[in-house]
This record gives structure tokens, C-alpha cells and sequence, in this order.
């Protein structure tokens, strides 16, 4: 048991939680979780490996979806630490520093999925809406320009709200409701006004929760719009069918992402297992689904994939 303590200096260290009302199960429940984290790691780096080895892969909308795999394998990585070393070992205490450095990468992550997946809906509307200018508008000077803008972007965005955490007492209790550090969860440990770090919060979710999934609808509405133009039914849902994978996508980081949002402002005083639930669907919800989502849906990583394995047998 960790002796909690109030103090208007920062504390020394935070207090993770596991599975509230399952603590007796947490070995049990670390093997879904191993599963889990086995899945996505495995998963993005197989997509990664197809990706680097298949010349024909070399493409913006592959290149992208290289991008959401680091993306995917950043946010698993980040987690994994905490999560697993409190199921195995019951390991609750984090440092301090420990902890914003956690929270600024899970942070950063999440907010770069939201942006490469709004990258690649501008790839979409460009391969279906502009066909012939496709390769002149994406090329890879301007991928690795999207690239570095969206890691500019997110690294930006973040830090602030990391330095207006960190410049405040720290004098309720320690423990977080979480196995990770979440701003969400730190923010309500403060003794102090909070108000500018609210008003930023809000930005901040207009910039990039709400922003992100408008323009993605609206690429999205400019697509449907050129589909319709189109001559037949056939080429229709080959278009709609090159999108699937996409919206799929979209909407595994957005409904999760959405729901933990809205749990941790309008449902404060319901069980705490419900905010755990949302925050780990909210964190492995898209690394485990994109590389299933993009396997299962996508023929060319399918043939890769295909290809490496056949090429490993022969050897």
C-alpha cells in the first residue's frame, strides 16, 4: 500500500490503477492484454517490413499507411511499460518526470494518428477526384513535407499543455484512475486554478478532435460528390471499396477517442471501471484494428504479406 500524502510541492511519485474491484485478477486479465499488445506490434511492424520490401508498395497511399503503423507502434510502446508491469508485478508508483514523459508521447501519438489519417484522406480525394495529377500532387518531397508538418503539428500542440501540467501543485491525492498517465486523469489532482489550462484543453480539442474528422468529411463529400459523376455502378463501389479501409480506420480512433472525451467531462461520478474500459479501448483500439483493417481489406498487403512468408518457406 502506497501512504498517500498532501503537499502543495510536486509530488515524488503518481499511483497507477489497474482494473478497480479486479485487482486479485490482474495476472488473469494481463493475458488478454499480452495478446493485445502482442497483435498490434506484430501487426504494424509486418505492415512496416511489406511496406519497405515491395517496390510496388512504394506509393503515397501505402507511404501513409507506413506512417500510421509507426504511429500505431508509438502509442503501443508508450502504454505497454505501465500497463504490463502493473498486471505482472502489481508495479503501481511512477515517478513524476516519468509520468509527463509518458503523457506526452501517448498524447503526441494519438494526436498524430488523427493527423496521418487526415493525410490520407486527402490521398483518397486526390487518387479518386484528381486521377491525372495524382503522382505530380504527391510525390515524396511533398509526403515528407505532410510528414514532418504532421509531427510539427502534434509535438506543438502538445508541449504547451504539458509545461501548463507540470508549473502546478500537485496536493490531492496521487493516485491516477488509469494504468497510464492521462492528462484528463493528472488535470483533476490539481490544487490550483485550472482555467488556462481549460481554455487551452478546449482549442485543442477544436483543433484536432473536432477539425480533423470535418475535413476528413469533407474530402469524404467531395469524393461521394466525383463518384456520383461516375459512369457506372461498378467503378462506383470500386472507388467506395478503395475508401473502406480508411473510414474504417477513422472511425476506430474517433468513436473511442470521443467516448473517453465525454466519459471524463460529463460522467465524473459514474464507476470507475467504466472510465478504464474507455481509456484502454481507447488506447488499443486502433493500433490492434488498423493492421487487421488494412490485411484483411487491403489486396496488395495481403500479397506482400503473402510473398514474404512464401519467400521465408523457400529459404
Amino acid at each position: 500500500m502506497f501512504k498517500e500524502t498532501n503537499t502543495t510541492q510536486n509530488p515524488f511519485y503518481f499511483i497507477l490503477m489497474g482494473i478497480p474491484g479486479f485487482e486479485a485478477f490482474h495476472l488473469w486479465i494481463s493475458i488478454p492484454f499480452c495478446c493485445f499488445y502482442t497483435i498490434s506490434i506484430v501487426g504494424n511492424t509486418t505492415i512496416l517490413t511489406v511496406i519497405r520490401k515491395e517496390p510496388s508498395l512504394h506509393q503515397p497511399m501505402y507511404l501513409f499507411l507506413s506512417m500510421l503503423a509507426l504511429t500505431d507502434l508509438g502509442l503501443t510502446l508508450t502504454t505497454l511499460p505501465t500497463v504490463m508491469q502493473l498486471l505482472w508485478f502489481n508495479s503501481q508508483a511512477i515517478h513524476f518526470e516519468a509520468c509527463f514523459v509518458q503523457l506526452f508521447f501517448m498524447h503526441t501519438f494519438s494526436f498524430m494518428e488523427s493527423s496521418v489519417l487526415l493525410a490520407m484522406s486527402f490521398d483518397r480525394y486526390v487518387a479518386i477526384c484528381r486521377p491525372l495529377h495524382y503522382a505530380n500532387i504527391l510525390n515524396n518531397e511533398v509526403i515528407g513535407r505532410i510528414g514532418i508538418a504532421i509531427i510539427c503539428r502534434c509535438v506543438l500542440a502538445v508541449l504547451p499543455s504539458l509545461f501548463l501540467l507540470k508549473r502546478l501543485p500537485f496536493c490531492r491525492s496521487h493516485l491516477l484512475s488509469h494504468s497510464y498517465c492521462l492528462h484528463q486523469d493528472m488535470i483533476r489532482l490539481v490544487c490550483a486554478d485550472i482555467r488556462v489550462n481549460s481554455w487551452y484543453g478546449f482549442a485543442l480539442v477544436l483543433l484536432i478532435i473536432v477539425l480533423d474528422p470535418l475535413l476528413i468529411v469533407l474530402s469524404y463529400t467531395l469524393i461521394l460528390k466525383s463518384i456520383m459523376g461516375t459512369a457506372t455502378w461498378t467503378e462506383r463501389l470500386r472507388a467506395l471499396n478503395n475508401c473502406l479501409s480508411h473510414i474504417l480506420a477513422v472511425l476506430v480512433l474517433y468513436v473511442p477517442m470521443v467516448g473517453v472525451s465525454m466519459t471524463h467531462r460529463f460522467a465524473k461520478h459514474a464507476s470507475p471501471l467504466l472510465h478504464v474500459i474507455m481509456a484502454n479501448v481507447y488506447v488499443l483500439a486502433p493500433p490492434v484494428m488498423n493492421p487487421i483493417i488494412y490485411s484483411v481489406k487491403t489486396k496488395q498487403i495481403r500479397q506482400g504479406i503473402s510473398h514474404i512468408f512464401f519467400q521465408r518457406k523457400v529459404r
